[in-house]
């Protein structure tokens, strides 16, 4: 059984965009000021496809 992580990191951001991984922390920090979340919380895979438009089953692929 494949083990799926709960959340997201700026590395993974920057394996589904392509973009540099300074641009993945800025949309992490994007994304949990939209879901007022604190600084020492992550965020959800969920969350992230939420934000961006993108589906669950695309992003599970990169993870």
């Amino acid at each position: 059984m494949k083990i799926i992580r709960a959340c997201i990191y700026p590395k993974d951001i920057q394996c589904i965009t392509g973009r540099s991984e300074r641009y993945g922390r800025a949309l992490l920090n994007k994304i949990k000021a939209h879901f007022d979340k604190k600084k020492h919380q992550f965020v959800t895979v969920e969350e992230f496809a939420e934000y961006t438009g993108i589906k669950i089953d695309i992003i599970n692929e990169y993870i």
